[in-house]
């Protein structure tokens, strides 16, 4: 005959884990659907990083200012040994050419250094002067006086 206390032990482990699967039977049906929304949010993150992407693309496609005589964008690209270039062809002073971009010798200084970088407004400034001859920016220069 067993003994009694080891079936009555039994029994009880066999009625504790009878209640604890009813009890974790709900928390498996929540953590389940916990795992599937998160995944879906995943899924929402990675669409929204994917049109957040294409739509900085997009603005900075805008930001390209337009041309007024062809109606293209234009992009202006900087270079610092082509700004030091084109300030000796006009032949200038840093502080001059300065004066006809609207800034001060110093940044000039910078610029052709590669210590700075000109803002997009500067870069339409220096394209405009680039286009001047020797006579014309002395001129530019005495109006500036």
């Amino acid at each position: 005959m067993p003994n009694i206390a080891t079936a009555l032990k039994d029994e009880i482990a066999r009625i504790a884990r009878k209640e604890v699967r009813s009890e974790t039977v709900d928390f498996k049906k929540s953590a389940g659907q916990y795992r599937r929304h998160i995944a879906a949010l995943r899924r929402r993150v990675e669409e929204l990083e994917r049109q957040l992407k294409n739509a900085g693309k997009s603005v900075r496609k805008a930001d390209v200012q337009e041309d007024g005589q062809t109606g293209n964008a234009v992009s202006r690209r900087f270079s610092a040994a082509r700004l030091a270039a084109t300030r000796k062809k006009l032949g200038l002073s840093a502080a001059d050419f300065g004066a006809l971009v609207g800034v001060t010798g110093q940044s000039i200084y910078k610029w052709e250094a590669g210590a700075a970088r000109p803002r997009a407004r500067q870069l339409e400034a220096i394209a405009a002067v680039r286009d001047l001859g020797k006579r014309e920016a002395g001129k530019r220069l005495e109006a500036l006086g």
